[in-house]
């Protein structure tokens, strides 16, 4: 599958014939919502996990020397903690741009963490039906499982077009923090990253 994904993303999964979606967020998109939206709230999925185990060539590397960022892989008896952002279907022309380096759009299942409101349009049932995007192991750009110290080590040398791989990590704890969220790889491979000597500041 090649590296950039918006071709295949706008043909495999048309969204035009839908007023709004809801879509998924795992990893940056937590805290950094760099698009319109009608309404957010915290959700889940069941199934998956966070792992960065996806390179990053465009955002928090460089194709020579690529940093990691997360991605979802299946584990049965699992669930992933982020946050649904409702959008119109004109607003994946820049997330599919955002999220290119080997991302594909997939429908499932939401579940909501909060309480509906009193002008809520998602299902009473605390469940939607929402798009996430997901590096899978077949996409060009995937790094895939490492010991957790070496990953850490590469996120703090890497840097990209978006800044440091560090502050890519650093942030997502926080935000994971911010939703109540104890994910123990992302958390661990913050206090190794924490624990490396400093890189003095060229």
């Amino acid at each position: 599958m090649p590296v950039n994904t918006i071709t295949l993303n706008q043909q495999r999964q048309p969204l035009d014939h839908l007023n709004t979606v809801w879509l998924f967020g795992y990893g940056s998109l937590i805290y950094k919502a760099d698009f319109p939206y009608l309404a957010s709230r915290p959700a889940c999925i069941y199934g998956w996990q966070r792992r960065f185990w996806q390179g990053s060539h465009d955002h928090r590397g460089t194709p020579e020397a690529p940093g990691r960022v997360v991605t979802l892989v299946e584990a049965a008896a699992k669930r992933c903690v982020g946050m649904a952002y409702q959008v119109t279907p004109d607003t994946f022309a820049h997330l599919d741009q955002r999220e290119k380096n080997g991302y594909l759009r997939f429908f499932t299942e939401l579940h909501w963490l909060d309480n509906a409101g009193p002008h809520s349009t998602a299902d009473s049932s605390g469940i939607e039906q929402g798009v996430v995007y997901i590096a899978n192991p077949d996409n060009a750009a995937y790094l895939g499982p490492a010991p957790e110290a070496d990953i850490a080590r590469q996120i703090a040398e890497s840097r990209g077009p978006s800044g440091p791989n560090s502050e890519y990590l650093l942030q997502l704890a926080q935000a994971l923090r911010q939703l109540n969220e104890q994910d123990e790889h992302v958390f661990k491979l913050e206090q190794l990253l924490l624990d490396l000597p400093q890189q003095p500041i060229a």
